[in-house]
C-alpha cells in the first residue's frame, strides 16, 4: 500500500502570512504555534516517512518471498517428483541442517451458513430432553459458544469447540447437530502467512525471526 505522507509541514501564505491547517480545517497562523509543538512535527513526519518506506520493502519482500516459495514448490515436483505442502497450501523450506526454515501456511476466515441456527435448535432440544441440573455446564457452554460480540459475528473457535465436548447421547440427535455444524463451515477468506525460524546454536531452541516492530 502506498502511504502518501508530507515530509515537511504544509503552510499555507495568505495575505503575506504563512499559516497552518490545523485537524478540523481550521487556519492557524505559523507564528502562533509553539517552537516544541514544530520539532515533534518534524520528528514525527521524518520517521513516519521512513517507516512508510520500510513498509513498501516489507511487501515487496513479502512478494518475493511467496513468488520465490511457488516457483521452489514447482520446481522440486517438476525435477525432483517431491511434492512437498498439505492440501491447505502450508508448506516448510528448510536448509541442509535444517537450522534455518522458511514456513508458509494459510490461515483461513471461517464462518457458517444458515444451517447452524438448525444445529442451535437441535442443541437446545437435546438440553431440554436431558435431566434438569446435569447439564447445567453444558447449557452454560452452549449459551456461551453461540454469544456474539459486538460486531454481531460469532466466535467460529467456540462452535467448532462443541465438537470436542464428550458427550454420548442414544438418540444420535447431538451427534446429528454437530455434524450439521461441520457442514455449514463456510470460508470466507484465506491468507498466506509466511515465518523465519532460526535454531540458537546454543539451546538448540527455535526462535522466529520477527518481522514486526513489536516483536523485533
Amino acid at each position: 500500500m502506498k502511504h502518501n505522507i508530507e515530509t515537511e509541514l504544509p503552510i499555507e501564505k495568505i495575505n503575506g502570512v504563512d499559516y497552518v491547517a490545523l485537524a478540523k480545517g481550521d487556519m492557524k497562523p505559523l507564528s502562533a504555534i509553539k517552537p516544541e509543538d514544530i520539532e515533534e512535527d518534524e520528528m514525527v513526519r521524518r520517521l513516519s516517512a521512513k517507516a512508510a518506506r520500510m513498509n513498501e520493502k516489507l511487501a515487496a519482500f513479502r512478494e518475493e518471498i511467496f513468488t520465490e516459495a511457488l516457483a521452489m514448490r514447482e520446481l522440486l515436483a517438476e525435477k525432483y517428483g517431491v511434492k512437498k505442502g498439505g492440501k491447505k497450501g502450508n508448506i516448510t523450506f528448510s536448509t541442509v541442517d535444517t537450522s534455518l526454515r522458511l514456513s508458509i501456511k494459510v490461515g483461513e476466515t471461517l464462518t457458517f451458513g444458515p444451517a447452524l441456527e438448525v444445529a442451535k435448535e437441535v442443541i437446545d432440544g437435546c438440553i431440554r430432553r436431558w435431566s434438569v441440573g446435569s447439564n447445567d455446564n453444558i447449557r452454560a457452554l452452549v449459551d456461551q459458544a453461540f454469544q456474539v460480540d459486538k460486531a454481531g459475528k460469532i466466535n467460529t473457535d467456540r462452535i467448532l469447540g462443541l465438537r470436542r465436548l464428550k458427550i454420548e447421547d442414544d438418540t444420535g440427535e447431538w451427534q446429528k447437530a454437530m455434524d450439521i455444524i461441520s457442514d455449514s463451515v463456510r470460508v470466507m477468506a484465506s491468507k498466506e502467512y509466511a515465518n523465519f525460524y532460526c535454531t540458537d546454536k546454543e539451546n538448540g531452541s527455535d526462535r522466529r525471526v520477527a518481522l514486526d516492530l513489536a516483536n523485533a
